[in-house]
């Protein structure tokens, strides 16, 4: 009898049970109290088992609303983290799907078609050729850019360093990763900071600094996963609020590692280079692994 009324009454109930519980209790309190009150009768044993009921019905209603809204700040970071990621890989699933696979077409067609042009326009068709060639391999470093998929078959130093071999295979820019333990065990989460930060960095490098050296560093201390990325470009003043200024990289950076709980440090000035210097904390799952390799090595 025992599990025949638990299979029909689940407990703990859902919110959605809950409240109609605590509904119905309510109503009935109210119903037998007004009752009572017109009669002028003595409160009844039923009446007050009634009211204690709808007692417990509220205490545990709120308990279950306070468990719904009541997140821990790490976990709206996680949550956060994960939609952003999401974002990044749905954009580019469709980069890669819809608008790489419409761009291919599109250029199969202009060669199709250059073969056919008369010679007065053969220069112009070529040009388009070339235009949609780099139309669509644009549209392919986004799409790898967005959703790194390397990060999960490499690791983050390989992936860092295919990054920076394409990124600045055609710049001046000299520049050097150093990692001199292994990296093996690394929280998901982490990896991928690590990798948008290193990422952001070398835009900025590219775009502002006009750097001619760029060494990034990797480091696994008992604290967690220690990023530097340092430069000698033309510097800047660092901003006491990256958003509110306009600096909408460094105020991503900042957000993005506090969001797992860490620390940047900004260190420029005009004409003396850049250092950036991140540190990510070990999750406490990952903590112990940290650890365990640190004494293996």
């Amino acid at each position: 009898m025992y599990a025949s009324l638990k299979s029909i009454i689940p407990w703990p109930p859902s919110p959605v049970n809950a409240r109609r519980l605590t509904l119905l209790l309510c109503g009935g309190s109210v119903l037998g109290n007004l009752l009572v009150y017109c009669l002028s009768l003595e409160l009844p044993a039923g009446l007050l088992a009634l009211n204690f009921a709808t007692l417990l019905a509220l205490c545990l209603q709120h308990r279950l609303t306070s468990r719904m809204i009541k997140f821990q700040p790490q976990e709206l970071a996680d949550r956060l983290l994960q939609v952003q990621e999401n974002e990044r890989h749905r954009l580019s699933r469709e980069l890669h799907d819809d608008i790489g696979q419409l761009l291919t077409a599109a250029k199969l067609q202009s060669d199709w078609l250059k073969r056919r042009m008369p010679e007065e326009l053969q220069g112009h068709c070529a040009m388009l050729c070339e235009t949609l060639e780099e139309t669509l391999l644009k549209v392919r470093d986004l799409s790898a850019i967005l959703n790194p998929r390397q990060l999960a078959s490499l690791g983050l130093e390989a992936s860092l360093r295919a990054h920076l071999l394409k990124t600045l295979a055609n710049t001046p820019v000299h520049w050097s990763l150093e990692c001199q333990q292994r990296l093996t065990g690394i929280p998901e989460e982490t990896a991928v900071a690590a990798f948008r930060l290193t990422q952001e960095a070398v835009t900025n490098v590219l775009r502002h600094a006009r750097a001619k050296n760029l060494v990034v560093r990797l480091q696994r201390l008992s604290q967690g996963l220690s990023l530097s990325i340092c430069d000698d470009g033309q510097g800047f003043t660092p901003a006491p609020d990256p958003a509110r200024e306009g600096q909408r990289g460094m105020a991503g950076m900042a957000e993005r590692v506090e969001q797992l709980g860490g620390t940047l440090l900004v260190t420029s000035e005009p004409g003396n280079g850049t250092r950036l210097e991140a540190l990510f904390p070990w999750a406490p799952r990952a903590l112990e692994r940290a650890s365990t390799n640190k004494v293996l090595h």
